[in-house]
């Protein structure tokens, strides 16, 4: 009987185990997914500031040209573990030098990393898979120019079952497709340029989308606020409602917020707004614009902020 039993148990690990291996098979592009395209270096330092690029991967205290010396190094510590922000430079050793166009683009679409590695969501890969192939090989063609530092950054300091990385496999299967953001036929085109730039790499639900339990964003609350990725604090909501949101701000208003810092309030945007403030000033003014076209054009949600 004992025997059986150990066999049976033996059979269903098996079995689990061979699911939870073809369930977690790393989904990449081929390089036959490319367009025949040179990357446009001009759009391509347009994708680094929209992006966001600088703001984790450059050193804290970095300024001026420093923001563009991509060395990684910082520490996000989250409910997961820590995770420490790696060199992207063009370093050919310890940053992305090395990396092929398809390299990247599997990484920044599907969250996949050269030789099959499956990489942490910490990097908002779920929000650029919503870019077009051709502005992330201008983004990498621009980074290609960059200074290479040679720094080397820990790994991550996960406790297990976050360590395994393979597991991540299944977390992609639910919020990983690699499809690129759909024109709205009913909407304008400074709208859709706003949804564009808002949804895929200014990543805004990144931290404005409140998260479920495996570390998901909630549908249902796209951009109404939630608790703060790292560390306390909450994030506001940016829909159009008026009593929880920006609903009364006019989209002037908006632009002035998100290139300035200053809000109609004459509240100043602080935190990790500062620099996506710093990143936004770098755009153009239509693209400001569009940004805050479409941040009122989306479905209010009233999500109000909890008490303490």
């Amino acid at each position: 009987m004992l025997r059986k039993l150990l066999i049976l148990v033996v059979g269903l690990a098996a079995i689990g185990g061979g699911a939870f291996y073809v369930l977690t098979i790393p989904r990449t592009l081929a390089a036959t997914d490319l367009p025949d395209h040179k990357a446009d270096l001009a759009n391509g330092e347009t994708m680094f500031w929209a992006g966001g690029c600088e703001s984790c991967h450059a050193a804290v205290d970095a300024k001026g040209e420093d923001l563009k010396k991509l060395g990684g190094g910082r520490s996000l510590a989250t409910p997961f573990g820590t995770f420490h922000v790696p060199n992207i430079s063009s370093d050919k050793e310890h940053g992305i030098g090395a990396w092929s166009t398809l390299d990247f683009v599997n990484a920044m679409k599907m969250g996949i990393g050269p030789g099959g590695t499956h990489l942490y969501p910490a990097f908002p890969y779920t929000s650029y898979q919503r870019m077009k192939i051709e502005d992330l090989i201008d983004l990498k063609g621009y980074l290609d120019t960059l200074p290479a530092v040679a720094s080397v950054v820990p790994p991550h300091d996960l406790p297990f079952p976050f360590s395994v990385r393979r597991g991540l496999g299944l977390w992609q299967l639910l919020y990983v497709d690699g499809k690129t953001l759909a024109p709205d036929p009913k909407a304008t085109a400074p709208i859709n340029r706003g949804a564009y730039l808002v949804e895929g790499p200014g990543h805004c639900g990144e931290c404005h989308t409140p998260r479920n339990l495996i570390g998901g964003r909630q549908a249902s609350l796209s951009l109404a606020g939630g608790p703060a990725p790292e560390g306390d604090g909450h994030i506001p909501n940016i829909t159009p409602d008026e009593a929880t949101g920006i609903g009364r701000w006019s989209p002037d208003e908006i632009v002035q917020a998100l290139s300035t810092g200053f809000t109609p309030h004459f509240d100043a945007l602080g935190g990790d707004m500062a620099a996506v403030v710093q990143n936004i000033g770098h755009l153009t003014a239509e693209d400001q614009n569009a940004m805050a076209d479409y941040l009122k054009a989306i479905p209010p949600i009233n999500n109000p902020k909890p008490q303490k």
